[in-house]
């Protein structure tokens, strides 16, 4: 099934699906719609039936890389300069770099079609997922995981991972234009009638009973059994429709829709296009497209400087003014450069995913080291996502505490309390553990009484009986005790598994009620803009409205308080203590949910379509719900991590104002105590969204701060918030996990959807996606974003300052002219083509796999405007370049004008003989030295500020020793520089390679010259250095324009 290399076993039926009942589809595939299929069952039909995936589906394709290879701008430099070496005969020279061309490509295509696979593979991990049940326990999967069999969940925003039987459906619309074309939603039920009916009579858009993969739920919620997967779905049968990929605007061919020049102009852009993305000048991230064009430039370079020799030979263009001419162009061109950028990528992806991360975007590795806000949900993002009902209060009854529960989903754990107070804020001894000392307390249950034990129910009153009921039945949470390995097991969102644990404390859960006759009617499920939920429920005739909710925003559906002889109608007093009540649990950091129920008329049917409006009026308010949910352990040392780091973080939550600030002082988003701050300033911190959405953008821009805590947030408030923090060029990463989420991770610089709990069409519109939705690994992104953007600083400059030496040491030598009045070059273009390839290539590969510096996230972020190529990066290439270049210079004139006669020989860039022994000498002295530098400069570029022999801040590991340990902790760069200088030896001595081949030959003496040479340029290097630290040179350029706004908020 599926993918057809991988289908074993056809999918077929007794009928099609939508013609049999869910007991004959559950027999016949041999599942549970009660608990799913097991791990071995599942990974059993994997086996059998393939991966859920369409024929041709992503796959990196090998031709298009190694075009892209061929056509590299390093590559094309390479060629000319082999057609310039057989067109004047060196067919040793030609042959070599016909050699190093064969192994660039070969090497180049190995490693990027591997990076390449693996990126597809990463990138994989972020596509749609699939929430199944397996082993009677709530799990997110990738879809190309779903088998035949596997029981589906789907809510809104989901695509729908493969064709689904339907067993449970409310109020479930779809979206399959992408199918039927039809542009409507399609709303679907669990049992139609289809009696008479075959396969053929019933089109694919008539059977309501089936959902298909890659449809979009737009509408209420569902579950079902996968029927078909892959390209035994639906959307298979079509999938040559899916696989067309459509065009940039402007490249048609038809005269119709651009006039008579259209097919030209479309054929000019599909051409350009085609080579835009051959040559990467068109796709890719911004920093590759960014070194794409340096290669391009570069090269233009190397042609400038060809015709430079040219030049300076009076364009008598022979066999030694075209070698000098190829090793100029030679000398300019990083060859390994995009290679490494690849590779470093590969390793920066790689290392997200294992701190839970994973990248959909590549721009988002760019961008992350330079976030300076994060805008981040509290619920599973801040906080552990595990709540428990902590607190009930009912009307004219009391409060309801739960003590000591240890295990969120178990409602055996712990003990319930009962206070008879009338008003929450008269116990406020009660603490978290719900240990009352109100006038009278009971304890109405213990672990043993309060457990799945359901008959003795002698302590649930009347009022308690009604707030039981629609806690449990407005709730779309499952709780079951698994009979086999007696552990509680729940499904559903935390806030509805920790009410319905609450009310399987009492033995009054969903399931026992409709067992015992409650039938769901109608849902209108929670939508973040009413911020509440309503079921309708039948109960022998009876028609109730259960609604929970956001507390401002049921109580304005409500009429009436409390139940029984408790019942009193809603006044402004009556609302005003039910504010006191909400206040006083919001501010112990729980978060309040009001209970409501009404009456309705007999007419309402299943699945009723009655407004939603008609159905949310004239409620009593049975009570308010307190949930705790626990701050992550790490989230407290991540906030404080980030704020060393200078981003500040940004809570926007849903929950009531006091609860937002209670959990944002706990974690430390804001202080404990905000009297100690300016009054503007405190007021600015925490705002609700009713008055942060009431503000024009000039009174918001005005604020000294942006809020870091925005209560009761709706989505359009989390668009306003990347706006305002964009005026304020500001950098910001936003999460987001529903689909009304969609906009903000848009809008935002980097968009993060939450992986467990979000949905697909969050994830879709994301750029990257936390596969354990929590916030310290947004964190960590950060961190490694930071570390990557530095390692590619550190290689490109290694590489191109290496080029910049080259380029000065034979520039100068131009001057260097022997009797023939031709320039004879200080360095051959094999010897810089063994420099370029092998010295610089391997340390560079190194360079970007150094670890995370320790004072990374002690920095502020850098500028993504200004990217890798800051001054700071520009200056330190042309210093290490003319260091270099200076060093080798003077040590080719010492050999030659200094201890040597000056002589120059004749057509010593060919061949050698008596008359060109000096020349040698001198050539073999500058090659082993400008390796040297070049390996040398690796370490040194380990910290773009520090001394190399101080590369740890750590005081305590500073000693003479700290050196070889610092250089050796990154082993793939230390052998890199080791090996590489030891490369020299072979390359000077070995007969016939260093004549014939490199142009030089063995020397003695003048290794001091070349030894001596690395102290200078050590010294060097290091008194730039500490120019740069004591003068503050280039450290303006980290903090740039979001100082201002960082030192207005620095005192929070």
């Amino acid at each position: 099934m599926g993918n057809a290399k991988n289908a074993r076993v056809e999918q077929e039926y007794s009928q099609h699906p939508f013609l049999l009942s869910v007991p004959q589809i559950s027999e016949e595939l041999g599942t549970n719609v009660e608990t799913g299929l097991t791990a071995s069952e599942a990974s059993s039909l994997q086996q059998k039936y393939g991966s859920n995936k369409l024929d041709g589906e992503a796959g990196v394709q090998w031709y298009r890389v190694l075009f892209k290879q061929i056509a590299n701008a390093m590559i094309l430099v390479l060629i000319l300069a082999m057609a310039l070496s057989y067109g004047v005969s060196d067919y040793v020279e030609g042959g070599v770099i016909t050699a190093v061309i064969f192994l660039n490509v070969t090497i180049g295509f190995y490693q990027e079609f591997k990076a390449e696979q693996k990126m597809d593979s990463l990138r994989s991990l972020s596509s749609p997922s699939a929430t199944v049940l397996r082993d009677g326990s709530e799990q997110v999967i990738p879809s190309g995981e779903v088998v035949p069999g596997d029981i589906i969940m789907v809510k809104p925003g989901d695509t729908v991972p493969a064709d689904l039987r339907l067993f449970d459906a409310m109020n479930l619309e779809c979206d399959e234009k992408i199918l039927t074309g039809e542009a409507a939603p399609v709303a679907k039920e669990v049992d139609p009638l289809f009696d008479g009916k075959d396969e053929l009579s019933v089109g694919v858009g008539d059977r309501i009973n089936m959902i298909y993969s890659s449809s979009t739920v737009t509408r209420g919620r569902g579950r079902g059994v996968a029927t078909f997967t892959g390209m035994y779905t639906e959307i298979g049968k079509i999938a040559d429709s899916m696989q067309g990929k459509q065009r940039k605007p402007n490249r048609s061919l038809s005269r119709r829709k651009g006039g008579t020049t259209q097919p030209v102009k479309g054929v000019i852009l599909r051409i350009w296009d085609g080579v835009g993305k051959v040559l990467g000048l068109t796709e890719g991230t911004p920093l590759q497209k960014k070194l794409s064009k340096l290669a391009y430039v570069l090269l233009l370079c190397a042609l400038i400087l060809a015709v430079i020799v040219f030049g300076v030979n009076r364009f008598e263009v022979n066999k030694e003014v075209a070698v000098y001419a190829i090793s100029t162009g030679i000398a300019i061109i990083p060859e390994s450069l995009i290679a490494v950028l690849t590779i470093t990528m590969v390793v920066g992806m790689t290392q997200m995913r294992k701190r839970m991360v994973v990248i959909r975007q590549l721009s988002a590795l760019e961008a992350l080291g330079g976030v300076t806000d994060i805008c981040s949900d509290k619920t599973g993002t801040l906080t552990q996502g595990k709540m428990v009902t902590r607190q009930a209060w009912l009307p004219g009854v009391g409060l309801y505490s739960v003590n000591n529960s240890e295990e969120a989903a178990n409602p055996t754990s712990g003990s319930v309390a009962f206070t008879a107070a009338s008003r929450v804020k008269d116990t406020e001894s009660i603490e978290e553990n719900g240990t009352g000392n109100g006038d009278h307390e009971a304890v109405i249950g213990n672990e043993e009484k309060m457990g799945h034990n359901n008959d003795d129910l002698s302590e649930v009153t009347p009022e308690l009986e009604k707030f039981l009921q629609s806690v449990a039945l407005c709730n779309l949470a499952t709780v079951r005790l698994d009979e086999k390995t007696k552990e509680w097991q729940t499904t559903g969102d935390p806030t509805e598994v920790a009410l319905q644990v609450f009310a399987h404390r009492f033995g009054h859960g969903k399931t026992v009620l409709e067992r015992s006759g409650w039938k769901q009617l109608a849902e209108y499920p929670f939508d973040s803009s009413v911020k509440r939920m309503s079921v309708i429920y039948d109960n022998g005739g009876k028609i109730q409205v259960f609604t929970k909710g956001a507390v401002e925003r049921v109580l304005e559906l409500c009429t009436k308080i409390g139940e029984g002889l408790n019942e009193v109608p809603m006044t402004g007093a009556a609302k005003n203590e039910i504010v006191d009540q909400m206040n006083a649990l919001a501010d112990r950091g729980l978060r309040v949910l009001a209970i409501a129920r009404g009456t309705r008329d007999a007419h309402v049917h299943h699945n009723s379509e009655a407004p939603r409006e008609d159905v949310e009026r004239g409620l009593t308010l049975l009570g308010l719900t307190g949930l705790y949910d626990p701050p992550r352990l790490e989230t407290k040392d991540a906030v404080s991590e980030c704020k060393e780091a200078g981003i500040r973080v940004h809570m926007l939550t849903g929950d009531h104002p006091g609860t937002a600030s209670a959990i944002a002082k706990e974690v430390g988003i804001i202080p404990r105590n905000l009297a100690t701050l300016p009054k503007d300033l405190a007021d600015s911190l925490v705002k609700t969204a009713s008055a942060f959405d009431g503000m024009t953008d000039a009174e918001i821009d005005g604020l000294p701060s942006l809020p870091l805590v925005i209560a009761r947030c709706a989505p359009d408030t989390k668009t306003r918030m990347i706006a305002a923090l964009h005026r304020r060029k500001c950098f910001a990463a936003m999460t987001g996990d529903g689909v009304n989420d969609a906009p903000s991770l848009q809008a935002a610089d980097v968009g993060i959807a939450m992986g467990m709990t979000g949905s697909d069409v969050a994830k879709g519109a994301s750029d990257i996606v936390l596969t354990d939705d929590n916030f310290a690994s947004i964190v960590h992104a950060i961190e490694e974003g930071r570390r990557m953007f530095a390692n590619i600083q550190k290689f490109v400059l290694h590489l191109l300052g290496s080029n910049v030496g080259e380029v000065i040491l034979l520039i100068a030598g131009l001057g260097f002219q022997d009797e023939t009045g031709f320039s004879v070059f200080p360095l051959s273009p094999l010897q810089i083509l063994w420099i370029n390839m092998l010295t610089s290539s391997f340390p560079a590969f190194g360079l970007g796999r150094e670890k995370t510096e320790p004072d990374t996230m002690k920095r502020p972020p850098h500028d993504n405007k200004k990217g890798i190529f800051t001054w700071q990066i520009i200056t330190d290439m042309l210093v290490y370049g003319f260091l270099m270049g200076t060093c080798t210079l003077l040590t080719f004139v010492i050999i030659v004008y200094g201890v040597g006669n000056g002589d120059l020989g004749i057509d010593c860039n060919g061949s050698y003989s008596e008359s060109c022994d000096t020349v040698f000498r001198g050539r073999a002295a500058v090659f082993a030295e400008l390796t040297w530098l070049i390996l040398i400069s690796a370490w040194e570029i380990k910290s773009i500020r520090r001394s190399m022999f101080m590369l740890s801040p750590d005081s305590a590991r500073r000693s003479p020793l700290s050196f070889f340990h610092d250089v050796y902790e990154n082993r793939f760069l230390f052998f890199a520089v080791v090996l590489g200088a030891l490369s020299v030896f072979p390359a000077v001595y070995i007969p016939g390679l260093n004549t014939n081949v490199f142009k030089h030959k063995g020397i003695g003496w003048e290794w001091a010259l070349s030894f001596g040479a690395i102290g200078v340029f050590v010294a060097g290097v290091e008194a730039w250095k500490f120019t740069k630290r004591s003068l503050g040179l280039f450290e303006d350029e980290k903090v740039d324009q979001v100082e201002q706004y960082q030192e207005k908020t620095e005192t929070v």
